[in-house]
């Protein structure tokens, strides 16, 4: 009995004392890799990173390596946050770059440090209206002043009005190399690599835990930076055009359905679309469906249009950049549909989804030919909605007819004023 009590108390103290799965032993640094634009699924993954390293016991400290060109503002401002509010020491590496939105990450952290070679600043905000740049340089001073840093001086990358003497002359943006940075004691080191910088900063530690950044964080990376919305929206729209131009379902809606399921697809994976969004959108693709079985243009194809718009606009990370995207799509729409209606029809791609046989005499066709004519000072009954074309009953037969141009409703007395082959001309009669 005693044996088995002792050989249980050594499982016991063996399992309390196996070290934890995925967390190594001993003091452990962590790498955070914020590379590329700046948007809400970078900041997905900076916060699920760093709930992570919150569970290690063991964890020394963060290192947040940032390369980019900058990004979205709200964006930066979460990640900025985010990383002034956790409790674990922060460490910025700058390597290579850190432009625009990234100087805002950058001086987030307790440290920063820069690889030889480096550059930071140009945080010019785009628009840069007033309130977006007095908000803006206003979030830069007061993350500098949290941490320690001269406000003005980061004020300065944002703000071309700013001038400090002997650093930056008024109407130019301030952006440092690393040997300028630390020259202004702007950093507290410069470092090649992470070994290197943890020494610089007398950071002991065990092990550096480099942290990947998922594929779904560079997917929805890809798939909603600004250049890729617009490119994906053009499609989506140009695709929808040429199916309207082409019978059936071809080419054109498979590139409209690719377009937007990965532009909707992004935004899901970005954390900035829902469930209500893709319904306002399909609402909106239903709503068009039924104008084009419609004569004329009403009801359904005003609100399929704005509901696409509005789950366009919905999906993306900001109203600006969605207003953006959605007008320069607009402008390559219209490109397209001259350079389709001119160039489309002479190229021998388009004889393989477009029927342009024609049914000839000389082929063996015989057109049966309807003499209308008769028709012309007969009275009719509006049966459907006029706008313009619509049906009337005629001597008892429903007719396809147009009116003038004026839209004329249903049960209003027309009269036929002039027939054109197989087209009806017809007008309201007061």
């Amino acid at each position: 009995m005693i044996k088995k009590r002792i050989l249980l108390f050594l499982f016991i103290f063996v399992l309390v004392t196996l070290p934890v799965s995925g967390i190594e032993q001993g003091e452990n640094v962590y790498v955070i890799k914020i590379h590329g634009e700046i948007n809400s699924a970078m900041h997905q993954y900076l916060q699920q990173s760093l709930k992570t390293v919150g569970m290690d016991p063991n964890a020394k400290a963060v290192i947040v390596e940032v390369d980019t060109y900058g990004g979205l503002i709200n964006a930066a401002v979460d990640i900025g946050r985010t990383i002034v509010n956790t409790d674990i020491h922060t460490i910025s590496f700058v390597n290579t770059k850190a432009e625009s939105a990234g100087v805002l990450i950058t001086i987030s952290a307790d440290n920063i440090v820069m690889a030889p070679g480096g550059t930071i600043g140009s945080a010019e905000p785009v628009p840069n209206t007033e309130k977006i740049l007095s908000f803006w340089a206003g979030e830069l001073r007061t993350v500098a002043q949290q941490k320690g840093r001269d406000p003005q001086l980061v004020a300065s990358m944002a703000d071309s009005s700013i001038e400090i003497p002997g650093v930056i002359e008024r109407g130019r943006l301030l952006n440092l190399t690393s040997l300028e940075a630390k020259e202004l004691d702007f950093l507290d080191a410069v470092a090649s690599d992470y070994s290197e910088l943890l020494d610089g900063l007398n950071i002991s530690y065990s092990n550096i835990i480099e942290m990947e950044i998922p594929f779904r964080v560079k997917l929805a990376q890809i798939l909603t930076s600004s250049y890729m919305m617009t490119l994906l929206l053009s499609l989506g729209f140009i695709g929808i055009v040429f199916e309207l131009l082409t019978p059936g379902f071809g080419v054109g809606g498979t590139v409209a359905f690719v377009a937007f399921a990965l532009y909707f697809g992004g935004s899901i994976l970005a954390g900035y679309a829902g469930g209500g969004i893709i319904i306002i959108f399909l609402t909106g693709i239903v709503l068009l469906t039924i104008e084009a079985f419609a004569p004329g243009f009403g009801i359904p194809g005003v609100g399929g249009i704005i509901s696409i718009v509005v789950s366009i606009v919905l999906a993306a990370d900001s109203v600006a950049t969605a207003v953006t995207s959605l007008f320069i799509a607009f402008v390559l729409t219209i490109v397209a549909i001259v350079l389709i209606l001119k160039y489309a029809p002479k190229h021998h791609f388009f004889d393989k989804i477009v029927l342009k046989t024609s049914e000839k005499p000389e082929y063996g066709y015989l057109a049966t030919k309807t003499k209308l004519d008769h028709l012309v000072g007969e009275i009719g009954i509006v049966k459907t909605f006029l706008r313009p074309a619509g049906t009337v009953e005629l001597n008892g037969e429903l007719l396809d007819v147009v009116s003038e141009g004026d839209y004329i409703e249903s049960g209003t007395t027309v009269k036929v004023i002039k027939v054109e082959g197989r087209r009806i001309i017809v007008r309201k009669i007061d």
